[in-house]
């Protein structure tokens, strides 16, 4: 089996970021980092990404930036096509970090558990 290409999608400065990106480094996985409010998200991005994880899970209806938003904008968050326009207009609205192994997305979010039970 080949060098598999981890790509970990974040904001530097959010705290379960920086544990998973913590975690990885302990643990010897070789990954890259794509901050997503500096270089962005494309809609290919998002819809990607969705054809792995259910908008549920990638869409972050927790957050502060969530909370702040108008309603307008979270009514067109109920279709997949609103969601990921919003995604892409405004990454900080996606639950973090998504970590794609060779193009797939193979978690959400952050738990210790998890990403031992994935690169054990």
């Amino acid at each position: 089996m080949g060098v598999k290409r981890t790509v970990v999608y974040g904001i530097p400065n959010c705290d379960t970021v920086k544990k998973a990106r913590t975690w990885l480094q302990a643990h010897g996985v070789a990954f890259e980092f794509h901050d997503f409010k500096k270089a962005g998200l494309t809609a290919s991005i998002v819809n990607g990404w969705l054809a792995d994880v259910p908008l549920e899970v990638l869409l972050n209806r927790r957050g502060t930036t969530w909370r702040a938003l108008p309603d307008e904008a979270k009514a067109a968050a109920e279709t997949q096509q609103g969601a990921v326009a919003l995604m892409v207009e405004k990454p900080s609205i996606v639950k973090r970090p998504v970590v794609v192994v060779d193009g797939r997305v193979i978690s959400v979010g952050f738990s210790p558990d998890e990403y031992a039970a994935r690169y054990a």
